[in-house]
C-alpha cells in the first residue's frame, strides 16, 4: 500500500477534510454533514452525551433517521465528527514561544475546550486523531517541542503526557461537579463538606497524616478555581523539563 495515500477513508471523514461529499444511493441530498454534526452537538450540550442517538439527532433537524446514514455510517462516526467540531481550530501559539510556554498555552486551550463541551470527556477515545481539527491540535502541540532537543518519539510522548493530565483533571472536576449537583450541593462547597465529614470520622492517633493536612488547611476551598490545574501542569512540565535539559546538555546546547 502507498503509505502517502493511506487506507481508504470513510466518506464522512473524507468530507470533514473537505474532500468529496458522501455519495450514497438514494434520493437527492437535502442535508449537509455540518448540519448533522451541529444537531448532535446541540443535543449533547443540552441533555448530555447519553441523549445522542441517530434517531434523536434526526428528529432535531428534522429528517428521517435513515437519511443520516447517507452521511455518517454510525453513531461512533458521528461522535468523532462532533468532537472534532467542538474542539475547533487549534490554539495560536506565539512563534517565539519556548517549548514550555508553548505547551502551557496549548494545555490551557485544551482545558478550555473541554470545559466548553464537557460531553467530550464521555466520548471513548478509539485511537489517534484523524479528523482535521484534532490533527491540527496534534500538529500544534508537537510543534511546541520542535526546538526542545527531544527526539520525535519523546516529543509525541511528552504531548501525550500533557494531554493525559489535562483530560484527567477535567474529567475529575466534571465528575465532582456532576455528583454535587445531583445531590443538590453547590460544587464550590464540596471541599468544605468533605472536610467536615472527614473531621467527624477520623482521629489524630489513627490518621496522623490526614489530621495534619486538615490542620494545615489542605482541604479548605482553594484560593482560585484553577489552583490544582496550575500545580499539576507545572509539575508535569517540570518533569519534561528535566529530560529537555538532559538532551540539550548531551547535545552541547546552552538552553
Amino acid at each position: 500500500m502507498d503509505e502517502k495515500r493511506g487506507a481508504e477513508l470513510s466518506p464522512a471523514i473524507a468530507a470533514a477534510w473537505g474532500r468529496d461529499e458522501p455519495t450514497r444511493a438514494g434520493p437527492k441530498r437535502s442535508l449537509s454533514l455540518q448540519q448533522i454534526v451541529a444537531a448532535g452537538i446541540g443535543v449533547a450540550g443540552r441533555d448530555g452525551l447519553a441523549a445522542v442517538s441517530m434517531s434523536r439527532v434526526a428528529a432535531e433537524i428534522p429528517v428521517s433517521t435513515m437519511a443520516l446514514y447517507r452521511y455518517v455510517a454510525s453513531k461512533d462516526e458521528l461522535l468523532t465528527l462532533m468532537v472534532d467540531t467542538a474542539y475547533g481550530a487549534p490554539p495560536e501559539i506565539a512563534p517565539d514561544a519556548d517549548w514550555r510556554s508553548g505547551l502551557t498555552a496549548w494545555a490551557w486551550a485544551e482545558r478550555a475546550a473541554l470545559q466548553r463541551h464537557r460531553w467530550i470527556l464521555r466520548v471513548p477515545i478509539s485511537g489517534p486523531p484523524l479528523t482535521p481539527n484534532q490533527v491540527g491540535w496534534f500538529e500544534r502541540g508537537v510543534a511546541c517541542l520542535r526546538d526542545s532537543g527531544l527526539t520525535e518519539v519523546e516529543q509525541l510522548s511528552s504531548l501525550l503526557l500533557v494531554t493525559g493530565f489535562v483530560r484527567n483533571e477535567a474529567t475529575m472536576m466534571d465528575d465532582i461537579d456532576t455528583a454535587a449537583m445531583a445531590r443538590g450541593v453547590d460544587p464550590e462547597s464540596v471541599m468544605t463538606i468533605y472536610r467536615q465529614n472527614l473531621l467527624s470520622l477520623i482521629d489524630a492517633e489513627r490518621f496522623p497524616a490526614l489530621t495534619a493536612a486538615i490542620d494545615a488547611g489542605v482541604f479548605a476551598e482553594p484560593d482560585g478555581p484553577d489552583d490544582e490545574f496550575v500545580f499539576g501542569l507545572e509539575r508535569v512540565l517540570d518533569g519534561i523539563g528535566v529530560l529537555v535539559a538532559e538532551r540539550r546538555s548531551a547535545a552541547g546546547l546552552l538552553r
